[in-house]
């Protein structure tokens, strides 16, 4: 059975990363219960060569999963890899050994890749010495000193033992339930890190949904290569799905497609507006302790997503690097084409003799050829800045929306430059003053559209749901005036109905499942049977054998669809009935009229002819006026 879409669910993965032979298996295995060391080779020697998953933990508000990143050097292209799709990073350290190397490298590849959020886990606690636990702790925190890690909080944990395990899951869980995920919204994108076949299915690739969402049925591009394919199956955590988010690690089944077709390095997305290019502009920072000079046209390996392409260095202001500690505007230009976008992260590598160089992030993906010299950089150092379009969107995908004081503070641009950059059609002004991206009015929209789809799935014979339930969820991302005027924007434009304080999809109409028709109709029938002299409502429902679960919904819908009349919680009548009961009175009574002359002409007991005339009062047909009522109309 396929998973149905939490659409308030968030989703995360996290990372082991360390030094070889420092736990990071045997610590994923004791939280997750799951040996990610499923390759013979891998079992054989004891380390992590691919790239291992496990979930960790999952509720209804919440999905977590782990990925264990290989630690030995030779296999530092994966460890990229892996951490490029994490939100969170368990640093794993050995007691017994402290910071090692491969340790430091890692640091510093995480600093590239722009993740803070994390632990430091010191295992093999059992291995040290009780009393001298404390000084080894010092030890690895003073290694840590002006690393991205410094102030991370440390858990001490034995895998073997089990000691620490709970205590370190716990502040995982508790870290991320308070963390945002990725963005779900907008165009989805995977990058391919395994390709395989499974038997009887065909093609299938795995990879961590950096962005976006993607559905079963939808039509995908492979990129750079540009061949379209088709999602036939989806499976998160080796769980059928019918969709995958962003944040998660999904396997997708594709057609259109074979093996051959495919590698890793490949990109899965949504739309062709994505950039395929040879050429990036980039600002990067360099490790510490570089072994070798880069110099000016030095061949590079890039690392970015799961790709891994070669190219050269581009300086603009000099032609060697040894030391620097701000950042560097440059250039790659790469022997294949790669897909990505600005603020994409990435890793460079010496690919002999092996070092890792540095890393940072895309600030032009559609870079060009200039000319050696301070101007150039003057120019990347404005592209970086971003052009006025660029800040404007960054500042409103970072607040959702924004007035015109505010977006000036925001992206430090003057009012007569905004204004002018406000006209472009990416832009949507609302309330006459608040503006937003047209993308997120899109994709707010859009998710709307599936939460009333998912309703009207659960509560087909409700009119809607109440406005603010379904505004309830949205408002912790999103500020009530957007949401409200997305819906009003809906309504306009023919997209949603409104019903009083209801809302649904203009295309829906209130029904009776039909596994309850029959019997539905079968208790409105012995109702209209009874004319005026009816039996309790409920007996209706017990007699057509209505379960409890439904009847409220029932008696609404049948009452929105004017087919009953509740006179008050006990009785109802057939609608027909009713409205001729009020005619006939109307009809046979003065401006005035008492309860008796109306028991006599209608032939009701006081039992019926109270809630009747109180009935009307409620609706605003007759007044009462001491013992007598007033017709108003």
């Amino acid at each position: 059975m396929k998973q149905v879409a939490n659409l308030d669910k968030r989703y995360f993965t996290i990372g082991m990363a360390g030094h070889i032979d420092h736990g990071k298996t045997s610590l994923t295995k004791a939280l997750t219960h799951v040996d990610t060391d499923r390759l013979k080779e891998e079992k054989e020697r004891q380390i992590s060569i691919e790239l291992g998953f496990a979930p960790l933990y999952e509720d209804e508000d919440i999905q977590i999963s782990v990925i264990d990143v290989p630690g030995h050097e030779r296999f530092i292209r994966q460890m990229i890899a892996g951490v490029a799709g994490i939100d969170l990073v368990v640093l794993v350290v050995a007691a017994d050994e402290g910071v090692m190397p491969q340790t430091k490298e890692h640091l510093e590849i995480l600093g590239f890749l722009g993740i803070k959020n994390g632990f430091i886990a010191i295992t093999k606690i059992d291995r040290v010495e009780e009393e001298l636990i404390e000084l080894v702790q010092e030890d690895i925190l003073d290694e840590l000193k002006g690393t991205v890690f410094e102030q991370s909080p440390v858990v001490l944990v034995d895998s073997l033992s089990n000691r620490g395990i709970n205590e370190l899951k716990t502040r995982i869980i508790q870290t991320l339930k308070g963390q945002e995920m990725r963005d779900a919204k907008g165009d989805f994108r995977l990058p391919i890190d395994q390709v395989f076949i499974v038997k009887g299915q065909g093609t299938v690739v795995r990879g961590t949904v950096y962005e976006g969402a993607v559905t079963e049925g939808q039509t995908l591009f492979v990129m750079p290569k540009g061949r379209e394919v088709k999602v036939r199956q989806i499976q998160v955590h080796h769980l059928p799905a019918q969709k995958a988010f962003a944040g998660q690690r999904a396997a997708l089944n594709l057609s259109g497609v074979s093996k051959e077709d495919l590698e890793r390095g490949d990109v899965l997305v949504s739309s062709e507006n994505f950039v395929v290019t040879r050429t990036i502009d980039v600002a990067i920072r360099i490790v510490e302790d570089l072994d070798y000079m880069v110099k000016q046209r030095m061949p590079i390996k890039l690392h970015i997503g799961t790709a891994e392409v070669m190219g050269r260095i581009v300086f603009f202001d000099r032609n060697e690097l040894k030391e620097e500690s701000g950042e560097i505007l440059c250039q790659f230009r790469l022997e294949d084409e790669i897909l990505t976008k600005r603020g994409d992260r990435f890793i460079i590598r010496r690919p002999s003799p092996q070092e890792t160089i540095g890393g940072g992030w895309v600030i032009d993906p559609n870079g060009s050829k200039y000319r050696f010299g301070n101007k150039t950089i003057e120019e990347l150092e404005k592209k970086k800045e971003g052009s006025p379009k660029e800040r404007i969107t960054a500042a409103l995908y970072e607040e959702k929306s924004l007035a015109i004081g505010d977006l000036m503070k925001q992206t430090s641009l003057d009012e007569p430059t905004l204004r002018a950059a406000l006209k472009d059609d990416d832009f949507v002004c609302y309330n006459a003053k608040e503006y937003t991206l047209k993308t997120l009015v899109f994709s707010i929209k859009e998710d709307l559209v599936d939460r009333l789809h998912s309703f009207h799935h659960m509560s087909p014979m409700k009119l809607g749901i109440n406005k603010a339930e379904l505004l309830q969820v949205l408002q912790k991302s999103f500020p009530r005036p957007l949401l409200d005027y997305v819906v009003e924007n809906g309504i306009t434009t023919g997209k949603f109905n409104r019903n009083g304080q209801f809302v649904s999809l203009a295309s829906f109409e209130p029904h009776i499942p039909n596994n309850w028709k029959k019997r539905a109709e079968n208790m409105l029938a012995d109702l209209k049977k009874d004319g005026l002299q009816v039996r309790p409502f409920q007996d209706y429902l017990d007699k057509a054998g209505i379960p409890e679960t439904i009847a409220g919904d029932l008696k609404r819908y049948f009452e929105n669809q004017e087919e009953i009349v509740p006179l008050d919680d006990q009785f109802a009548y057939f609608g027909d009935h009713f409205r001729h009961a009020v005619e006939t009175l109307r009809n046979k009574t003065d401006a005035e009229f008492e309860v008796g002359s109306a028991k006599e002409i209608l032939g009701l007991s006081r039992k019926y002819m109270i809630p009747f005339l109180e009935k009307l009062d409620a609706l605003g047909w007759t007044k009462r006026k001491d013992n007598k009522r007033v017709w108003q109309y």
